[in-house]
């Protein structure tokens, strides 16, 4: 089946699935994921309809409890119904979750998954607050890109339906709430295809009605809660199996291998890490390139996390492994261990793979950026059985020493970093331009956007990528084709240039007078910067004139590679010029100043 490709981010793509199968969205539109309900609004206002041949009704309350409250009422007078929240908001929903879910009513809360404020607030990204929703029932899906949240959420909505279960349909807030990708969309006639009518006209006919009253909501004595509870059992046991039973239809649709735990890497592998959100991406990309050098090893990309099924998950892990390292996103203090890692270990204990030692490491609280090095060091842990990655931890040296940076981007792939003011334009901008490359031309496109939590007046950080093939790079850009300074104070506040790959372009938008210029451009050349940047016409004679070099500059550079190329003939290991040892930094500042002088005179002056 042939998709329209389009260029969007995970919360328009979670928006544009739930629109489909909602016909009630009650939101609180201050809530940290607002832009979710923000596109529901607008598109209802639009006159859009849903595969029941509707517009979705927008009911905002006051609070994310109020919220939750309206979900809960709804879903109970049998509205199929919908909501979007995050972090603390999801929190102020943890009571009417517990209902939602005691009352078996097929609910969907779109979760852009967010830390929660402890010793500080943070409105950056972990699982923090989906691991504290993991004991109330709400079946919990996870979805690791802004592709696979498009192709998912139905799963979601409609194993919701069938199962009656409500979901927790999450992904990891700004990685891929807020990272714009360019990715094939669903149409909704295919959407109304997914779903099971038959549970439609089921759920409906539960709802309150005064034509069949029923009793809910009531209070009970020991006699009964404990047998009440335990009734729901058969209705988890059987949801694994109709979530996987929707990912075929999903992957019958559109040519993916969705599964509830889906393994990627060497067949043989000897190390497997098990990890959920866009954290996997990264591994993916990461297993290639070490996979490239010889390595065995794979990962486990966790996609149903309640209920979890342990047979699903031994399914996955291929039976070479030796070694297993879970990646949690969040810190439960005093645990025994994070929750993934927790479940993991029940879930191996008294199988083919007791024995496999587990490994346990904590990432990307907060956002904290987590590269391919990271992931490197992680396969190559045999010392540490608790770790954390991203950070250095002194206080009790838990951390794994990353190496240098890796380049795993696939060949090709054009990185571009913008670095602006909050509310200067710069990420608007940006977020112009991605689309424009997404929608128009036939590349991958890519961008995240990297801000101070002050927003406006704060510093952003537009990280943009492009490229013939598709681009999994869930980290900050470290080493840029182009970097670009829309704020000039910068230029001696951050290390931006130093960011660039060697031929890289650098761009200063800048108000400074020819004065100005030569002050900052002298300073530039400094440091030891050997490139040209030139902002208009007028600027040329004066950047010229800077970087140009001298003809003594030349002559020095002549000798240092005569001397160089005279102690090669002799076998000396130590190489003299004019009693000063010549060493790395000489050559490369001779090699740059005679690469110059080819490109001002046209060949060597000598």
């Amino acid at each position: 089946m042939a998709r329209k490709m389009k260029t969007m981010d995970g919360n328009q793509a979670a928006a544009h699935v739930s629109y489909a199968y909602t016909e009630v969205a009650a939101i609180y539109p201050i809530t940290p994921s607002s832009v979710m309900p923000e596109h529901i609004d607008e598109w209802a206002t639009e006159g859009r309809k849903n595969i029941f041949g509707t517009t979705v009704h927008v009911t905002e309350m006051q609070s994310e409890a109020g919220a939750a409250g309206a979900v809960h009422g709804s879903l109970a007078a049998g509205a199929l119904t919908t909501t979007f929240t995050a972090s603390q908001g999801l929190l102020l929903m943890i009571p009417n979750l517990y209902k939602v879910a005691g009352e078996q009513l097929p609910g969907v809360f779109n979760v852009s998954a967010r830390a929660l404020a402890s010793h500080a607030l943070s409105i950056f990204g972990d699982h923090s607050d989906v691991y504290a929703c993991r004991q109330t029932g709400a079946a919990m899906l996870c979805e690791s890109s802004v592709q696979e949240v498009m192709d998912l959420t139905p799963v979601a909505h409609c194993a919701a339906l069938e199962g009656k279960i409500p979901f927790i349909n999450f992904f990891d807030g700004f990685r891929t709430s807020h990272e714009i990708q360019k990715i094939e969309t669903w149409d909704y006639e295919d959407l109304e295809d997914l779903v099971n009518k038959d549970a439609i006209d089921e759920f409906r006919a539960h709802a309150l009605n005064p034509n069949h009253p029923c009793q809910r909501g009531s209070a009970q004595n020991p006699d009964i809660f404990f047998q009440a509870r335990e009734a729901c059992n058969p209705y988890y046991d059987a949801l694994p199996a109709i979530v996987q039973n929707y990912m075929d239809k999903v992957n019958e649709k559109i040519g993916t291998d969705y599964k509830l735990f889906n393994y990627y890497g060497a067949e043989d592998a000897e190390h497997v890490i098990v990890a959920m959100g866009s954290v996997c991406d990264t591994i993916e990309e990461t297993i290639d390139y070490l996979m490239a050098a010889g390595e065995k090893v794979g990962v486990v990309k966790v996609r149903l996390y309640r209920p979890f099924s342990a047979e699903a998950l031994i399914n996955a892990i291929p039976d070479s492994v030796k070694k297993i390292s879970v990646l949690d996103r969040t810190k439960e203090p005093g645990a025994l261990g994070e929750p993934l890692y927790l479940d993991v270990v029940a879930a191996l204990k008294g199988t083919k793979f007791d024995a496999v030692p587990i490994y346990t490491g904590r990432y990307g609280l907060g956002s904290k950026d987590t590269t391919p090095a990271q992931i490197v060091a992680v396969y190559h842990n045999d010392e540490k059985q608790k770790f954390t990655i991203g950070i250095e931890d002194d206080v009790t040296h838990l951390s794994l020493k990353a190496d240098e940076p890796l380049v795993t981007t696939p060949e090709g792939t054009i990185n571009c970093k913008f670095w602006g003011l909050g509310a200067d334009g710069t990420v608007g901008a940006n977020k112009n331009s991605i689309k424009i490359i997404g929608d128009n031309t036939d590349m991958y496109a890519q961008a995240y956007f990297d801000y101070d939590s002050k927003k406006s007046g704060g510093v952003t950080m537009s990280h943009l990528r492009f490229g013939k093939k598709p681009i999994k790079s869930t980290y900050l850009i470290h080493k840029a084709n182009f970097v670009a300074c829309h704020n000039p104070s910068y230029v001696r506040k951050y290390n931006m240039v130093q960011e660039l790959v060697d031929g890289g372009t650098f761009l200063l938008n800048c108000p400074w007078d020819m004065e100005g210029l030569e002050k900052d451009t002298e300073f530039a050349k400094s440091l030891g910067f050997a490139g040209k940047a030139v902002i208009s016409p007028r600027h040329v004679d004066v950047v010229n004139a800077v970087f140009s070099p001298t003809e003594s500059e030349i002559e020095y550079a002549h000798d240092v590679m005569d001397a160089i190329e005279e102690g090669k003939r002799q076998g000396k290991g130590v190489i003299s010029l004019r009693g000063k040892m010549i060493d790395a930094p000489i050559v490369k500042r001779a090699q740059q100043v005679l690469e110059m002088e080819k490109a001002i005179y046209g060949g060597a002056c000598r």
